[in-house]
């Protein structure tokens, strides 16, 4: 789909869907100058701390699926993408079962959810901050199913990068 017409407008026509994550994380062809090794195993944290807007999907969840499909698609095993997100202040709520979000949203479903349910289904780790989520009022038991607490953000950043994972900007 195209965007608006004129100077700086995106042409998202040549973006296609999956082959992972299918209706999230649309990906281009891309003929790339730097070669992406087919043995590569990728280590990647990605950072949350702002919510979408109600109804939509938020934008760094649907990066990391982009990551894990354009990735495959270049021939990049699956098995090979390991992929952390670890969410804190407000970006908790894209993280809750459809009764907690919708009390806090106008009764709206949360659309983050058919999303994580396909990450966590493809080895995504998703944690939340327990300190933003007791700032926030979320417990446990309002976490779409999968979804993981860590101590805190700082934890699961210190804890992964240990392991060699790399936080994308």
């Amino acid at each position: 789909m195209a965007l608006a017409a004129g100077a700086g407008a995106q042409d998202m026509s040549k973006f296609k869907d999956g082959p992972v994550i299918t209706g999230f994380g649309k990906t281009a062809p891309i003929e790339s100058d730097l070669p992406i090794p087919k043995k590569t195993v990728y280590k990647v944290m990605f950072d949350i701390s702002a919510a979408a807007k109600p109804g939509e999907v938020n934008r760094t969840l649907d990066s990391a699926a982009r990551f894990i499909n354009m990735h495959v698609a270049a021939g990049v095993p699956e098995k090979n993408i390991r992929v952390v997100v670890v969410v804190h202040g407000k970006g908790g709520d894209d993280l809750t079962n459809d009764t907690f979000y919708g009390a806090r949203n106008e009764g709206k479903a949360n659309a983050n959810a058919p999303l994580i349910a396909q990450l966590l289904a493809h080895g995504v780790q998703i944690y939340i901050c327990g300190q933003s989520a007791t700032a926030y009022g979320v417990s446990k038991g309002d976490l779409l199913p999968g979804v993981k607490m860590s101590l805190s953000a700082m934890s699961a950043f210190a804890l992964f990068g240990q392991q060699g994972y790399v936080l994308l900007p």
